[in-house]
């Protein structure tokens, strides 16, 4: 099987019902990461392009339903399945929607734990430790 050059990580944690922060399951994020992999599929982009992948927490819990993109390391936030047409032509055009981007104040309000992420450019977010792309230097 070939690498993809995308992987969508979506956050499929469930809490208790109880629990003040919430989860994205409760939030649909089963039904978004189905209809990523059904449209992925029905479009042959699954083949090489993308794949859509469960995660567990993302530490996003006020951002809704949450995907990372990998190897772009950005997130969207509060992802419906109304959204999700949109992503799919965004991937097919090497794109981001940027409506459901989320920014650095964004990630900050929805980790519970400081974030270490920074903007590098254009690119997306970057962990400062983990920077190695040629192109980076």
């Amino acid at each position: 099987m070939p690498q993809r050059e995308r992987y969508l990580f979506v956050c499929t944690n469930h809490r208790a019902d109880d629990d003040a922060r919430g989860s994205c399951a409760a939030r649909g994020s089963l039904e978004v990461q189905r209809a990523l992999k059904e449209q992925l599929a029905a479009t042959g982009l699954a083949k090489f392009q993308a794949r859509v992948c469960a995660s567990s927490c993302l530490d996003q819990c006020s951002s809704g339903v949450t995907i990372l993109v990998e190897p772009d390391h950005f997130f969207y936030g509060r992802v419906t399945l109304a959204d999700v047409p949109e992503i799919i032509d965004a991937i097919t055009r090497g794109q981001r929607v940027e409506r459901v981007d989320r920014t650095g104040e964004d990630l900050k309000r929805g980790r519970e734990v400081p974030s270490i992420t920074t903007r590098a450019s254009n690119r997306g977010w970057r962990t400062p430790h983990v920077i190695s792309d040629a192109r980076d230097r």
